[in-house]
This record gives structure tokens, C-alpha cells and sequence, in this order.
């Protein structure tokens, strides 16, 4: 069976990208095409040779992609599948858009639907800062790209969601009315989490970690202003993004911001941490899983996919509302818990890298055009 990959872009090694590493490992034969791809920051994942990028690729705007929204369904539909047997898509927003023959089959692993053109539009105008005449006129787009997403909602034949609340946003924005997906639906199969490479240790450095991208949606501000209210409690966070200045002017001295660290480093700091923190709504969230692996127990917001790994008083602890009172309430909750790191990491291995190639191997043997 002739396999293809495809995903929305390689210019960044995220959650996302690390289901597609492990999906490339398990089919080494199979390329991988992408609608723009850095070699730079990427190929040491993926490898130039393996890579097949649009005719985007050599665009002067494909370091800024909200200037390409409108030509990224040309692009996606411009890919030739007609050679292969199976097309697995890893999409969040683009390639589940694919063209394929009616005879091969496609598998979309759906890291959520497009969120920025959904429900969480408002969040992308406002981190653009799109106001004005220029907001009125990126709505009209936004809305054409909305519609090219529903119609071409139907085109896998297959949706697996990383996660239960990925699945009901699948059935509200899309809800297939024709083809095979007509009345079905999506398949939840957790992502991958590499739990072997972390082990629990009996090192507690005292301090609380974040490991995520500086995006507004990630909410790390709430942490960062919860914890001046805490000058005797160190917050560690590492990573990088469009708030990291900001995050930077706000933080008190008791808050570190580490900017970027290599996986062998960040390691050491899950390892050595008392607790990890996880403050935003995500659909999965494979950082609080790599915390549990540690046997770390969790702060979380109680949305979205943490919803699903975490259990509450067990694996950490839930803040219900979105605001620093609920924060600090939960957080008291959680010093006065007693937590079994072997409990703790037990949960962690139910997510890990072995059970979800067992399973999609199971997925694409049942797909089998």
C-alpha cells in the first residue's frame, strides 16, 4: 500500500508536529506534503528530500501566513495524491482540504478545526491587532475561508480527534450532510506522548513550571499575575512567542522567563519541578501529560482536553474560572493535597507514544482502499 503524509505547515515543532514525527516514523516510506516548510528550524525532523511544500514556499509573505489565507485552499487543492493508496492528513486547519481519488482512501488526525476562522476568531483579530476598515475587510475573508472549510469538511473519509472535545467541535462546525461521513463520527485517538524519555525522580526544586508557546490563548498572563501575589513561590516558563516581551514587563521577580530551551534541558526541568502549571484552554495539551510522567501533579484550567488526562485530587488539580482568585484557590488546593507520583505516572502511560501507533496501525489496517 502506497502511503502519503500531509500536514499544514513545518515551520514550527509543536504538539502537532510531534504527531506527525511519530506518524513519519511509522511510515518511513511515506512523504510528507505541506503547505510551507522552514529546513532551518525543521529538517532535522523532517528531511529536506522527504518534504514536498507548495508553490507557496517561495512566497515573499511565507513568513507572515495571515497574508496567504486566501490563496491556502488553491495551494492544498493543487497537491497530486493521485499515486497513493492512503492520504493520513494532520490538520488543524488546511490539508484536511485535500483532493484525493475516489478510491484512495483519507485519514484526517484532526488537531481541531479551524479555530482562528471559528470560535476563536475573535482571539485572532485581537492578536493581530486587526481594527477598523482593515477588520471589516479581513471578516469578508475570514468568512470565505469559513465557507471553504464546511465544503470541504467531507473530503477525509475518516476523522480521528485527539480528544473528545475536538470530536464535539468536528460534529458542530462540520456536521458532513453527503459522502461516507454522512452521520458518522470522529474517532477519538489521543495524541502521541513520548512518556519513556522522562522518568519520576525525588528531586523537588520547589518551583513551578510552564512549558508552552507565549500565545494569548495560552493564557500564561493569568500565571504571571497570579504569581506576584505568591513572592515566596519561583515560576519557571520556558518558551517562546508573540507575548514574551510583554510576559517579560509584567513579571514580578519570583517569575523567570527562560525563552527557548532544547528537549534535553527542558527534560531536566519537568523532572526537578514541585508542580506544572497549565493555565490555558487546549484542546489536548501534551505538556501537562509529559509533567505526569514525572509523576508531577498539574494546575489546570478546567476546559478542553486537560479535562480528559487530568483527574482531579488524583493527577493535579482544576481552577474553574478564568481569573486569578480561582487560580490562587486552586493552587492551595493543590499544596494541600498528597499526590502518588506512581499514580501520577500510570495516568501518563495511557497516553503514551506505544498505545497510539498500536492504534493507528489497527486504523490504517481497517482503512486498507
Amino acid at each position: 500500500m502506497k502511503i502519503a503524509l500531509a500536514h499544514d505547515f513545518l515551520t514550527y515543532l509543536g504538539g502537532a508536529e510531534r504527531v506527525l514525527k511519530v506518524l513519519s516514523d511509522i511510515f518511513p516510506a511515506a512523504p510528507i506534503y505541506t503547505l510551507l516548510y522552514d529546513e532551518e528550524k525543521m529538517g532535522q525532523y523532517f528531511p529536506k528530500e522527504r518534504v514536498r511544500s507548495s508553490n507557496l514556499q517561495h512566497s515573499i509573505f511565507k513568513n507572515r501566513k495571515q497574508f496567504l489565507l486566501s490563496k491556502f485552499p488553491i495551494a492544498v487543492e493543487q497537491f497530486d495524491f493521485s499515486d497513493y493508496d492512503l492520504v493520513i492528513s494532520s490538520s488543524g486547519a488546511w490539508m484536511k482540504g485535500i483532493l484525493t481519488k475516489p478510491e484512495t482512501r483519507h485519514i484526517c488526525y484532526c488537531h481541531g478545526p479551524m479555530r482562528f476562522a471559528w470560535d476563536r476568531q475573535a482571539e485572532y483579530l485581537a492578536s493581530k491587532n486587526i481594527k477598523g476598515l482593515k477588520k471589516y475587510f479581513v471578516l469578508k475573508l475570514l468568512n470565505k475561508v469559513r465557507n471553504w472549510d464546511k465544503l470541504s469538511s467531507d473530503r477525509p473519509d475518516l476523522y480521528l480527534a485527539n480528544s473528545n472535545a475536538i470530536k464535539e467541535l468536528i460534529a458542530k462546525n462540520y456536521k458532513p450532510q453527503r459522502g461516507p461521513l454522512a452521520g458518522l463520527e470522529a474517532r477519538v485517538l489521543y495524541p502521541p506522548v513520548d512518556v519513556q524519555r522522562f522518568e519520576i525522580h525525588n528531586k523537588d526544586q520547589g518551583y513551578y513550571l510552564i512549558v508552552s508557546r507565549l500565545s494569548p490563548y495560552k493564557n500564561i498572563e493569568l500565571a504571571v499575575r497570579a504569581f506576584a501575589d505568591l513572592p515566596d513561590q519561583e515560576l519557571i516558563i520556558i518558551g517562546t512567542g508573540e507575548q514574551q516581551e510583554y510576559l517579560k514587563k509584567i513579571a514580578t521577580s519570583n517569575v523567570k522567563l527562560l525563552g527557548f530551551k532544547a528537549d534535553k534541558e527542558t527534560k531536566k526541568y519537568f523532572e526537578n519541578c514541585h508542580a506544572f502549571i497549565f493555565p490555558g484552554e487546549d484542546d489536548f495539551g501534551i505538556t501537562p501529560v509529559e509533567a505526569m510522567a514525572c509523576g508531577k501533579p498539574v494546575l489546570a484550567f478546567g476546559k478542553g482536553g486537560a479535562l480528559e488526562t487530568i483527574r482531579d485530587g488524583e493527577t493535579g488539580t482544576f481552577f474553574r474560572e478564568n481569573n486569578k482568585k480561582s487560580f490562587l484557590t486552586a493552587l492551595q488546593k493543590l499544596e494541600q493535597t498528597k499526590f502518588d507520583p506512581a499514580k501520577i505516572r500510570m495516568r501518563a502511560e495511557e497516553f503514551s507514544t506505544e498505545v497510539f501507533v498500536k492504534k493507528i496501525k489497527e486504523i490504517v489496517e481497517d482503512n486498507r482502499s
